[in-house]
């Protein structure tokens, strides 16, 4: 079969994405604030106020699960709008049927899973503080030597929680790209992609090593012990020139 090389970087808007990406931290760094601000509200090492906190945070992560979808369904949809509006701008590099069997693929799938991650993540953002708050406390009664260290890392807690949600932001946001670039690929017999890097300093060793290679959707790589297609892994700006059949 005749393939030939997309270059959806190109034709993409990057500036769109990262709107995405700005507006989906803001709204995340505003809950890790919140979370903060619950914890800071107790005494930070004090034993009796842990199952309250934990209590609280639970209660919380739960209550907002509606505040999720929304903030989870904001992002999803604006990123999809900017990966149809790359297909559509590819011009002469396809044909106009190719390119229409591409914009009627059956996405609905493919975005149920990512609203259903994001919720997911959105909610661990109070949940891991939980956990961390727990574990500290928990540290500091076994070593009193270190109570004001562990105390001054409990009141942390609303920055940690904070670097969470640009990592969740940052991530999710070319992820969800990468995914809906492949489930359009795919539903017109794409069998893969080239990989790409940025080609700057940033890029990581095991990433550089990818730049060029072949990668089967089915087959995604297996980079410093984690899986994933380019674009889909923690901190990950590589991106995929797909192959789409001629």
């Amino acid at each position: 079969m005749r393939t030939r090389t997309l270059d959806l970087k190109r034709q993409r808007s990057p500036s769109k994405n990262r709107r995405a990406e700005r507006l989906y931290a803001k709204q995340l760094n505003s809950l890790a604030e919140h979370v903060g601000r619950l914890i800071g509200g107790f005494p930070p090492g004090d034993p009796s106020a842990l199952p309250t906190i934990e209590d609280m945070l639970r209660r919380y992560a739960e209550a907002m699960t509606p505040w999720a979808e929304r903030t989870a369904a904001t992002m999803l949809n604006e990123v999809n709008q900017n990966d149809i509006a790359s297909w559509r701008s590819t011009g002469l590099e396809i044909s106009q049927a190719l390119r229409r069997e591409i914009l009627t693929a059956p996405t609905g799938e493919t975005m149920r899973k990512l609203m259903e991650l994001q919720v997911g993540l959105i909610k661990s953002i109070p949940l891991d503080a939980a956990q961390r708050v727990h574990e500290l406390t928990i540290k500091g009664l076994e070593n009193g030597d270190r109570a004001k260290e562990i105390a001054a890392e409990i009141m942390r807690s609303g920055q940690v929680a904070k670097n969470r949600a640009n990592l969740i932001a940052r991530t999710e946001v070319s992820r969800t790209a990468a995914n809906l670039t492949q489930a359009r690929a795919k539903h017109v017999g794409s069998d893969g992609y080239v990989w790409q890097t940025s080609h700057d300093g940033d890029v990581r060793p095991s990433h550089k090593a990818m730049s060029g290679k072949f990668v089967s959707w089915d087959l995604p790589p297996t980079l410093d012990g984690m899986t994933g297609h380019a674009g889909c892994l923690p901190n990950c700006r590589c991106w995929a020139r797909v192959i789409l059949p001629e």
